[in-house]
C-alpha cells in the first residue's frame, strides 16, 4: 500500500526547506522566505487542527447562545446580540468561551505567543 504524505506534512517539509534555505539569500529574498515558511506553517496548522478547534469553538457558542448552527451563523449570532446589548461581559460563560476560541486559533496562527495564565 503507497502511503501519500499528509497536507500538513507537506506544509510542514515547505517551510523547513525554505528555512534551510533562507541564510544563503539576500536580505528582500530571505525576509520573503521567512514570510512563506511562516505562512506554509500556518497552513500545515491549521490542516492538523483547525476543524477540531473550530468545531470546538461552534460547540462553545452552541452552549452559549442556546442554538445550533455553523460556526460563522453562530458567530454572527453573538455579535448581533453583543451590538444589541443582549450580551455583554457579565454575561455568564461568555469571556471564557471567547477566550477558549482566541485561545485555540493562536495556537494554530502563532503557537509560540503564550496567552496570559486565566
Amino acid at each position: 500500500m503507497i502511503e501519500h504524505p499528509k497536507a500538513e506534512e507537506l506544509a510542514q517539509a515547505v517551510a523547513g526547506f525554505l528555512e534551510s534555505i533562507r541564510s544563503q539569500l539576500n536580505p528582500r529574498d530571505a525576509f520573503l522566505a521567512r514570510v512563506a515558511a511562516n505562512a506554509m506553517g500556518v497552513i500545515g496548522r491549521e490542516l492538523a487542527g483547525g476543524r477540531a478547534a473550530e468545531d470546538a469553538a461552534a460547540a462553545r457558542l452552541s452552549a452559549l447562545l442556546g442554538r445550533e448552527g455553523a460556526l460563522t451563523e453562530l458567530n454572527a449570532d453573538l455579535c448581533a446580540r453583543l451590538r444589541a446589548g443582549e450580551m455583554d461581559a457579565a454575561t455568564p460563560g461568555l469571556l471564557s468561551a471567547l477566550r477558549s476560541n482566541i485561545t485555540d486559533q493562536i495556537a494554530i496562527d502563532q503557537p509560540s505567543y503564550a496567552p496570559e495564565p486565566r
